[in-house]
């Protein structure tokens, strides 16, 4: 049998974008399965090919998921693979949203209501989620959105570089929960104000450029590099594969992406470092 194998078992709330998620592994050369039985995950590993990269979707859809999987994950990692469960989440809020625009019951409530169903989903997967390497809540997350993510988070086989991901996002829409740090960067002057850079965003020239040329936005590089060239060789050390830097301004579009991207630049020399960018809400209204 081939051993040594990264396996990703993706799994989660009904809802909060698991099809996206292995079809962003797939198109980056992942072999992926849905909705796999857990009992089979293991001779389907064994019988996997050459592809040292494969993703199962395992959820609520297989019926005995919760009382097979944990078994069937820790036989994975007894044979010498490396399992990661990456966990999708969203809000009560969002779940129900999305049900509502694709008409689609939820499949713990065929006789009940779609609250209902994801509350009953929620609790029964409460300890799986508490168990899960990787969590992301896609609330604010549209598919091209989910798909980025996914694919920064999980970079080529074999690389063992700390992969960092700087996301600029709007505190108006929520602080990301996905996020390992925060920084809030509302303290300098916003380019929305300014008539001529209010339409643009922080990735356009004028605007790094109207962010970056002040000694405040140099002290608080200078600050935060400092920090995170100590930080992260420590993460590194403690077994620590991903690392999101969240950076905050009111709206997400002009502060925060400027110095998003200032920080990758910084940063992208580091070969010890796998550096990318989010801008999780740079594209919305």
């Amino acid at each position: 049998m081939s051993v040594g194998k990264h396996i990703i078992v993706i799994t989660g709330m009904s809802g909060s974008g698991k099809s996206t998620a292995v079809r962003a592994l797939e198109d980056t050369g992942w072999s992926c399965i849905d909705n796999l039985p857990a009992p089979l995950l293991n001779k389907v590993t064994e019988l996997g090919g050459e592809n040292q990269r494969l993703a199962f979707v395992m959820d609520m859809r297989e019926g005995n998921f919760l009382r097979d999987a944990p078994k069937a994950l820790d036989e994975a990692r007894r044979t010498g693979h490396q399992v990661d469960v990456l966990f999708l989440d969203a809000s009560d809020e969002s779940l129900l949203r999305r049900y509502s625009e694709t008409r689609r019951k939820h499949p713990l409530a065929m006789k009940g209501t779609a609250a209902e169903g994801i509350a009953k989903e929620r609790e029964m997967l409460k300890d799986l989620r508490e168990q899960s390497q990787h969590v992301i809540d896609t609330s604010q997350m549209n598919v091209h959105e989910l798909k980025r993510q996914v694919q920064s988070r999980f970079g080529e086989p074999g690389a063992t570089a700390l992969a960092v991901t700087f996301m600029s996002f709007g505190f108006k829409y929520g602080v990301p929960s996905q996020a390992d740090l925060v920084f809030d960067v509302r303290f300098l002057p916003n380019p929305y104000f300014v008539p001529e850079l209010k339409a643009l965003t922080g990735r356009d020239e004028k605007v790094a450029r109207f962010v970056l040329d002040r000694p405040e936005t140099a002290t608080f590089l200078q600050k935060t590099t400092d920090l995170l060239t100590f930080l992260m060789p420590n993460y590194a050390r403690e077994g620590k594969a991903y690392l999101t830097v969240a950076i905050g301004c009111t709206g997400g579009k002009h502060r925060s992406v400027a110095l998003a991207h200032k920080l990758v630049e910084l940063f992208q020399p580091d070969k010890a470092l796998a550096v990318h960018t989010f801008d999780r809400d740079v594209d919305k209204e």
